[in-house]
């Protein structure tokens, strides 16, 4: 239990933390409008493109708790990055018609910062907490009473004179996203009343985003282009939006066509070094240590990070992941091995690959 000082104030007078933001929702009556500006975020199911199993089953607990007039149940998302947590949260909020106040796990360090945000809160809003998997313990301990009962137990003063004081919350929903959703203690993730992973997306699924993107800027692409780009994006959105501005940028620099092909996509990313696969520098950097370096393996983890400088977690979080998804990288009880497909595809590439034999 947290002890706070009898001095503490329970109003709570404070700034809003630059990690935290507070986001209106959009009203329903109003017509959803094309941005202006680069913000590519969803507001609404019918924008949200892709992971339908999911949006089928929160849509149905969004009716259910606005039908009650109730706040909605905590839910709990994870999956790789870039899939669109963030984005599935504000839809959510939007859906509901309240606000969301956004904040990340590293930015609660202290009690009052979780105490503060929880006491602010206004009724069935909803408060997306990302990286939820890195909340320090007494940050945790604050938020089991006040998942379970919208409760706040708090301890004032120290020794004899301690007493305990339990604050009443409106109730609220709690988003939590993660990456690593094994690091949640049990605890706080039994207090999630929906969990649900988000899934990588098809490339019909990344092609209808790229071309709603585009759209949003003003430009015309070709559907070749738009495949070209969806299909190097490692189904995942926000590697797709990305690559979709640097394809802007190049457009906008160096060519003067009114509709974007397959060949300006091509030489674009050529030029950010994204191959056909998708696989980016460090990703061939990798590979071609392995196989050049180590007869394409086994080579333990600790051994790639200290001789491409970089962190072990770096490697294993960041960089595998798509390898081991397409199949050039297998994971063995020695250690990391390039697969035959890897090697196809870098000689396909002209990559430098060192014969052995």
């Amino acid at each position: 239990m947290a002890i706070v000082s009898s001095s503490f104030n329970t109003s709570f007078p404070r700034k809003p933390k630059r990690e935290e933001r507070l986001v209106d929702p959009v009203p329903i009556s109003e017509e959803i409008k094309p941005k202006k500006d680069d913000s590519l975020r969803p507001n609404r199911w019918n924008e949200f493109i892709g992971q339908s199993e999911l949006k089928e089953v929160l849509s149905i607990s969004v009716k259910a708790a606005l039908s009650r007039k109730e706040a909605l149940d905590h839910v709990l998302l994870y999956g790789p990055p870039g899939l669109g947590k963030t984005t599935m949260a504000l839809v959510l909020a939007n859906e509901l018609g309240v606000k969301c106040r956004i904040t990340s796990a590293p930015a609660l360090e202290r009690p009052r910062d979780i105490m503060g945000l929880l006491l602010n809160l206004e009724p069935n809003q909803l408060l997306f907490i990302d990286e939820i998997h890195r909340l320090t313990k007494v940050a945790e301990e604050l938020l089991y009473p006040a998942l379970e009962d919208f409760k706040l137990d708090l301890t004032v003063g120290k020794g004899t004179t301690a007493r305990t004081r339990e604050i009443d919350l409106p109730s609220f929903t709690l988003v939590g996203a993660t990456t690593r959703p094994a690091s949640i203690s049990s605890p706080l993730r039994d207090r999630f009343g929906i969990t649900q992973r988000l899934h990588f997306y098809n490339l019909d699924e990344l092609q209808m985003i790229v071309k709603r993107a585009a759209d949003l800027f003003g430009l015309l692409l070709n559907n070749e282009a738009s495949f070209e780009i969806a299909r190097r994006c490692r189904g995942t959105p926000r590697i797709a939006n990305r690559l979709l501005r640097r394809v802007r940028d190049y457009a906008t620099v160096q060519s003067n066509q009114k509709i974007i092909g397959k060949a300006l996509v091509d030489d674009s990313l050529r030029l950010h070094q994204v191959d056909d696969r998708g696989l980016d520098q460090s990703d061939r950097r990798l590979l071609l240590f392995i196989i050049n370096n180590h007869d394409g393996g086994p080579v333990g983890l600790d051994t790639l990070a200290a001789a491409l400088g970089e962190e072990t977690a770096t490697l294993e979080t960041v960089v595998e992941p798509f390898l081991l998804q397409i199949g050039f990288l297998k994971r063995t009880p020695r250690g990391r091995v390039v697969t035959s497909l890897a090697i196809d595809h870098l000689t396909s590439q002209k990559e430098k690959i060192i014969d052995k034999k």
